[in-house]
């Protein structure tokens, strides 16, 4: 980046770091952070219609509570890794397929041939002549996505618990003014059910936030991925920066950085549970109550 940088040998102490740490490759680190965030930005209010709606499912009546039960259970009693690595692969070839069904009607081959799965090449996402921020941007989504269905089964779950927590007589009294099923729906139970939804969804956020590494896992060039290539011993080359193995304290920065996210979570999601318990009738409504009469 800046103009001495050019013959890294020649550079020495904090020349020598400033050049090194502004490298592409370290730029690309720098971005990867926000890849992170951009992950989770969109992945909670994903996850979170993904949990609403299977939650609904859960308590309406049957075969719609079987769908949205069998949702939360098959999902939650599969280990996060082994789902991960099998979705992402089945969303691959389920958008192949489909595309490969519109565009060649006339492909006369099996697509199971043996191990290999083979479309078509206009059916292939995405197509090879496509540039590479086209391949980064597709990885990215199919992460999300599985990242979304992943986390709303665990959504849906605390939704559903905190949907039967609301008390039945604020149903029932609904119900004697004449509401129909839709209004208790959304005017009673939906804006109650978040006071006994939100410890919940509190600790699914900071699991969430610890599982953004699995973007390693599914071939996206995350911050754990920088990290371990930056880290690692580089041998002397005329445009290197040679260095031994750094990997401790590229993992102590990201170390830092999830406990001072994590930290400023809590510090959120409190005011927020400060604000929505304020003047209901629970613990945290009573102790408010009291604190604000001594």
């Amino acid at each position: 980046m800046f103009s001495f940088c050019t013959d890294p040998a020649a550079l020495d102490g904090l020349a020598w770091l400033s050049c090194y740490l502004t490298t592409g490759k370290h730029m690309a680190f720098y971005g990867a952070f926000g890849t992170v965030l951009l992950l989770l930005a969109i992945t909670a209010p994903l996850a979170l219609a993904f949990g609403f709606a299977g939650a609904s499912a859960a308590r309406g009546p049957a075969p719609v509570s079987w769908l949205g039960k069998g949702y939360i259970a098959i999902v939650r009693g599969v280990p996060d890794i082994a789902f991960f690595l099998f979705f992402v692969i089945a969303l691959d070839q389920m958008f192949e397929w489909v595309r490969h069904e519109v565009k060649c009607p006339g492909w006369d081959q099996p697509i199971y041939q043996g191990n290999d799965f083979i479309v078509c090449p206009e059916a292939k996402l995405p197509l090879s002549t496509a540039p590479q921020w086209v391949h980064e941007g597709y990885g990215f989504f199919l992460a999300v996505l599985t990242f979304a269905i992943v986390f709303g089964a665990f959504a849906a779950n605390v939704l559903y618990g905190a949907m039967r927590a609301v008390p039945r007589a604020q149903i029932e009294t609904a119900e004697a003014y004449g509401l129909s099923q839709g209004q208790t729906f959304w005017r009673i139970l939906v804006p109650q059910m978040w006071v006994y939804a939100l410890p919940g969804l509190s600790n699914l956020w900071m699991v969430l936030i610890k599982a953004t590494p699995l973007l390693f896992l599914l071939g996206v060039e995350d911050i754990v991925y920088w990290a371990r290539e930056l880290g690692g011993t580089k041998t002397p080359q005329f445009t290197d920066y040679p260095h031994g193995d750094w990997r401790m304290w590229y993992f102590l920065a990201l170390l830092v950085f999830y406990l001072i996210f994590t930290r400023v979570s809590e510090l959120v999601l409190d005011r927020i549970m400060a604000r929505l318990t304020l003047g209901q009738a629970t613990a945290a409504g009573e102790r408010q109550r009291k604190a604000a009469a001594a």
